[in-house]
C-alpha cells in the first residue's frame, strides 16, 4: 500500500454509507464493486474494525460491470440493505452479471421489481456519479483508494497498516 498525496479530509454526508464502531478510525473507501482488490481490502477493512465509508469509484473504462453494480448497491440502499449486497458482490466476484444481481437481491429479502427499478433511477445514477465526481476532485485514480485524515493511500491495506490506524 503506498501514499500516494494529500487531499482535503473528507466531510461525511448525511447519506454516505458507513459502518463500524463509532469511535474508530474513519477510512473513506473509494471502490468498484467489479475490482478484486476491493474485495480483498474490503474485507481487510472489516475484520480490522475501523469506521469504512465506502464511496464509488465506478468507471466502465477499468472494469465493464463496475456502474451496474454501484447501481445495484444504491438500489439495495433504498431498501436498506447496502451493506448487506456489498458484501455479497464482494463474497461471490464470479457471479455479478445482471441475473446473479436479482437472485442476491431475492436472497437478501428485497423486492426485486423495487430494485430492478430503482437501479435504473436517477436518483441511484446521480449518487454514483456524485461520488466519482467527488473521488476525482480529491485525487483518486484507481481502486481502491483509501482516504485517512486528508492523505490518499492507494492498493490493498496490509496488516501493519491496518494496526497504524489503532
Amino acid at each position: 500500500m503506498s501514499d500516494l498525496t494529500s487531499a482535503a479530509a473528507p466531510s461525511l454526508r448525511d447519506d454516505d454509507h458507513v459502518r463500524g464502531p463509532k469511535d474508530g478510525p474513519l477510512v473513506v473507501v473509494y471502490a468498484d464493486l467489479a475490482c478484486p482488490h476491493c474485495a480483498v481490502a474490503h474485507e481487510r477493512l472489516r475484520a480490522a474494525g475501523v469506521r469504512a465509508c465506502l464511496r464509488h469509484f465506478a468507471l466502465r473504462t477499468r472494469h465493464p460491470r463496475a456502474l451496474p453494480l454501484a447501481l445495484a448497491s444504491e438500489a439495495a440502499a433504498a431498501q436498506d440493505a447496502f451493506w448487506p449486497f456489498v458484501d455479497a458482490v464482494y463474497a461471490d466476484q464470479g457471479r455479478i452479471d445482471d441475473p446473479h444481481l436479482w437472485a442476491k437481491a431475492g436472497e437478501l429479502g428485497l423486492d426485486v421489481d423495487r430494485f430492478d427499478a430503482a437501479r435504473r433511477s436517477d436518483t441511484a445514477a446521480q449518487r454514483v456519479a456524485r461520488d466519482v465526481q467527488d473521488g476525482l476532485r480529491a485525487g483518486v485514480a484507481q481502486t481502491p483508494t483509501l482516504i485517512v485524515e486528508g492523505v490518499l493511500h492507494g492498493g490493498v491495506p496490509t496488516a501493519e497498516w491496518l494496526a497504524r490506524l489503532h
